[in-house]
């Protein structure tokens, strides 16, 4: 069976924007990133987008046009290599009371039913406490990169042991992968 790499999107892959990332060239890849996924790809691992994408429920995208960001994305990837096998999103406001929403667990419970897969010690990577505590809440290993907003994750949550317990901290998507592929069998 292969492995499974549970990626956020914002920050992981492509540089965050606090005034949300609304077209496809605005879509910029962090450095290193598609190349790690890259690596994932080529060394048999399944690579999985989970990511919150409230700019839909503001009405600053539509669904066609985060398509359109996902295809751009997809496309940067598999240029470097890789293979992004699917992408899960949460379109909803942080008022909705969803459950797919992150820090609740709802989109990774739909990525361990719809690829039939038990997410127990799943690396997911994130740059925010509430990827971190989705990833617990459904039993994944959290992995915190510190780009995008994760330095300051760290700094706030790191120091005051608000971070889940055995979270492991990367400078970023590239380190993550050197030290999860290095200990692969």
């Amino acid at each position: 069976m292969k492995k499974l790499v549970i990626l956020d999107r914002d920050g992981v892959i492509n540089f965050h924007s606090a005034q949300f990332i609304k077209s496809p060239a605005e879509w910029k890849p962090i450095p290193g990133s598609p190349e790690a996924i890259g690596r994932f790809s080529q060394a048999g691992w399944r690579v999985v987008v989970a990511t919150n994408q409230s700019g839909v429920a503001r009405g600053l995208f539509t669904m066609e046009t985060l398509g359109a960001i996902h295809a751009r994305m997809r496309q940067v990837v598999a240029e470097a290599g890789g293979r992004i096998d699917a992408i899960f999103c949460c379109p909803h406001g942080p008022e909705d009371g969803c459950a797919c929403r992150k820090p609740l667990p709802g989109m990774l419970h739909d990525i361990a039913q719809r690829l039939d897969v038990r997410l127990d010690g799943v690396p997911l990577v994130g740059d925010s406490l509430r990827d971190l505590r989705a990833a617990a809440a459904a039993r994944c290993a959290p992995w915190l990169v510190l780009t995008g907003k994760g330095r300051k994750t760290w700094e706030t949550s790191g120091t005051s042991g608000e971070l889940p317990a055995g979270t492991q901290v990367r400078d970023d998507l590239a380190a993550v992968a050197d030290t999860l592929l290095k200990a692969a069998p």
